[in-house]
């Protein structure tokens, strides 16, 4: 019997559904079904389509909350073995151990208990109704009939105190209920009469501050487009063809370079200072080492001032490695460590054979130069008598490995391309970086050598041979590689050191810059914006404006802060300091609530160098990551030690004395040869936990003033609310968190 057809013509499919199994016993084919109505199918497909999205949804919602509750335990976790391990004494000493730091600690506390009794003074005063709205005066010209009201000590207010915030308004004597309600209009008559003129008055001049600094970064932003723009950078002089100074057609690595038409290859020494710094000792060494220089005009000193035998051990075995395939090492370790690293190249520069090289070069012991770095700054100093530095930009190779890290990725790229460069094209004026700069050796026995009396030691001689009318350039293409500290504690130390060093250099050179022969321009431009601007105002005004005066205008209405100073003014500078690493500006948020949290390191530190206290001379070395010696690493150490040894070189143009000084150091060097193996098993058997000296990496802590500034905003923020203060609130709700996340030091590398 033929299938019924339809009035159109067609016909109804009918049957038996057909299945065709397939190689996966889990796939089946569907190749006919039975008749049913489209419609009837689609709401069955869609009804199942539906189920499954709703299941997959729900799916990945219980995985977020999972993963959130995970992590929220693991947050709690680790606050709560960082707030068991406060309690143990700390190994090493620190600031807030310091009577600067007590006092400071104990002030933040007393500031936060004070807040804490006027929230809940304030919310019963809330709850109660006692800041009766309903009576307000709409202008000035109202509050005046109304002052005869007013108790009698409070009818002849000053002019600027008499109007009251919208909320609020002093109760007549008639209203007053209890002698709870009669202290809250006492206090109310105290604060306006007392606190609130005093908090206006510091609010204003912060401002000024504040806006003063403001314009100094928009004019050195402007001053760095215009560069970029118009391409002014210094270049290398170039001969009579036209090929730049310095470079050679031919290997200058085993010909007799000297200087002619085409190269200029001056003697140069290389310093490297390192203490202590088994994680990063080898990967600088070598880069140096392979420095495309003429060998017989270079000489590296490496200067290990550590006090850890291991680690001695190690660098005296890397130094022997290079000598022996033809390096111009040595190596230099002294007895007694005075002076920090200033001590270090200042013993280093009091060789004898010194007197035979021109330029030196500076490398810490992290960095990571080209071979091409001395070719691309010595030449600059041809034909140019005056010019006393050159500095190299730094680059980072872990700016990428966590928050803190990309955080002073774009506080140092700003202070590099915009800073440094701007001063050096227009001033030929910066501090120096301490390292990755080659300095003209007569600049700096002109300016008096290297000097123990600060922990900027950079910063002092770039001080003193500006004075003496030496010239700076500075060279933004030019990046030598470097880590970043990568734990705030690390990070906080190194600030602290940054920011006190200035103010206690500061102190010291001020005479000697009023009695200096330059211009009173560069003067003024070296005490009031090198030093008073961008070393004393920022961090002052930092903490003064966002940590101490909002708080307290919180609980102080009558002192206004405007919004703008807390939200539109502050955002712009940090756009303006993220343009140079324009891949950061996603980070615009996190590094304005960064940057006034480090306004209390860098606050205590100005301090601490201004008035001399004990914690301005304290310098401990930045921990390092780095690359720790693997098993691999001892093999190929003791490998190396059946290498064959090359014939020793003597090297050129150096004196008598030179001569016999080397013939010692290659004598000694020979002993150390012979003794390699035994560095090298000593190295194997190095204990797991090594000594002080050579310290593993610490957990994790909890920093005490940053956590009682983290509470303190968070009761401003609470008090907030009650004044209705939308975007007060938030700015301190975040601000808040971020102290809170620094104290419990949850933004760098995690150590468990």
């Amino acid at each position: 019997m033929a299938p019924p057809s339809s009035w159109w013509g067609g016909e109804e499919q009918r049957g038996t559904p057909v299945v065709v199994k397939m190689d996966n016993p889990y796939s089946l084919v569907e190749i006919d079904g039975p008749g049913m109505p489209a419609s009837e199918k689609a709401r069955g497909k869609n009804a199942k389509q539906f189920t499954w999205v709703l299941l997959l949804r729900a799916h990945r919602a219980v995985g977020c909350v999972a993963w959130l509750a995970a992590g929220f335990w693991g947050v709690l976790g680790a606050v709560n073995r960082r707030v068991r391990r406060s309690r143990d004494a700390d190994d090493e000493p620190d600031a807030e151990a310091s009577g600067r730091g007590r006092v400071m600690l104990r002030f933040l506390r007393a500031f936060l208990l004070l807040s804490l009794a006027m929230l809940a003074f304030e919310t019963v005063a809330h709850l109660k109704g006692w800041q009766f709205p309903q009576h307000l005066p709409g202008n000035l010209q109202e509050l005046e009939e109304q002052l005869q009201h007013l108790p009698e000590h409070l009818r002849h207010l000053p002019e600027n105190l008499r109007q009251l915030p919208e909320h609020l308004r002093v109760p007549e004597r008639r209203e007053i209920q209890g002698w709870l309600h009669g202290a809250y209009v006492a206090w109310l008559d105290f604060r306006v009469d007392y606190i609130a003129w005093a908090i206006q008055k510091l609010s204003t001049f912060c401002i000024l501050l504040f806006m003063v600094q403001s314009v100094d970064r928009i004019v050195q932003c402007l001053a760095c487009f215009w560069i970029k723009l118009r391409g002014i950078k210094p270049r290398i002089p170039t001969t009579a063809s036209g090929k730049p100074r310095g470079r050679k057609d031919t290997d200058v690595e085993n010909g007799d370079a000297g200087d002619d038409a085409n190269g200029y290859f001056p003697m140069v020494l290389i310093q490297m200072p390192m203490c202590n710094e088994k994680e990063v000792y080898e990967t600088s060494i070598s880069h140096v080492c392979q420095m495309d220089w003429p060998r017989d005009r270079l000489l590296i000193q490496v200067l290990d001032d550590s006090d850890d035998e291991v680690c001695q051990m190690l660098i005296k075995a890397e130094v022997t490695k290079w000598s022996q395939r033809g390096v111009n090492i040595i190596y230099r370790h002294r007895l007694s460590r005075t002076g920090y690293k200033a001590g270090n190249l200042k013993s280093a520069m009091s060789c004898d054979y010194v007197k035979d090289y021109e330029f030196v070069a500076i490398f810490d012991a992290d960095f990571q130069p080209n071979p091409d770095f001395l070719k691309l700054t010595v030449p600059h100093f041809k034909g140019n008598p005056e010019l006393g530095l050159v500095q190299a930009r730094w680059s980072f190779v872990n700016k990428d490995e966590n928050l803190l890290t990309r955080l002073q990725n774009i506080n140092l790229c700003f202070h590099f391309e915009v800073e440094q460069q701007v001063n050096g094209v227009y001033l030929n004026f910066f501090g120096f970086n301490g390292t990755a700069g080659v300095w003209r050796i007569k600049a700096l026995e002109d300016s008096g050598g290297w000097m123990e009396r600060t922990t900027v030691e950079d910063m002092d001689i770039a001080v003193r041979a500006h004075l003496n009318g030496w010239k700076f350039i500075f060279l933004n293409d030019v990046k030598v590689l470097c880590e970043l500290p990568e734990s705030y504690e690390a990070y906080r130390k190194q600030q602290h050191r940054w920011h006190s060093g200035p103010m206690q250099l500061f102190r010291l050179c001020l005479p000697a810059v009023f009695k200096s022969k330059i211009p009173f321009w560069k003067k003024a431009n070296l005490v009031m914006l090198f030093f008073l601007l961008r070393k004393l105002v920022l961090p002052f005004y930092s903490f003064t404006l966002f940590c101490v005066i909002l708080p307290l205008t919180m609980f102080v209405p009558e002192a206004e802060l405007p919004i703008w100073v807390i939200c539109y003014i502050p955002v712009l500078m940090s756009i303006l300091n993220i343009l140079p690493a324009p891949k950061s500006f996603p980070f615009v948020i996190p590094y304005l609530l960064f940057e006034n949290t480090m306004s209390v390191t860098k606050f205590n530190a100005m301090v601490s160098g201004l008035f001399q206290l004990g914690s301005s001379y304290e310098w401990i070395v930045t921990k390092k990551a780095g690359r720790t010696s693997s098993a691999s690493d001892i093999l190929a150490l003791a490998e190396e030690t059946h290498a064959p040894r090359p014939a020793a070189k003597l090297v050129r143009g150096v004196s008598e004395g030179g001569l016999e000084e080397w013939g010692k150091l290659r004598e000694q060097e020979a002993a150390e040869w012979t003794n390699k193996e035994d560095a090298a098993a000593a190295l194997a058997a190095a204990p797991v936990t090594p000594k002080k000296s050579s310290k593993a990496k610490k957990p994790n802590r909890i920093f005490k003033k940053e956590l009682a500034l983290a509470f303190l905003l968070l009761t401003a923020a609470t008090r907030s609310l009650l004044s209705a203060q939308g975007l007060h609130f938030y700015f301190l709700l975040f601000q808040g968190v971020t102290f809170l996340a620094v104290g419990l030091d949850l933004i760098g590398e995690q150590v468990s």
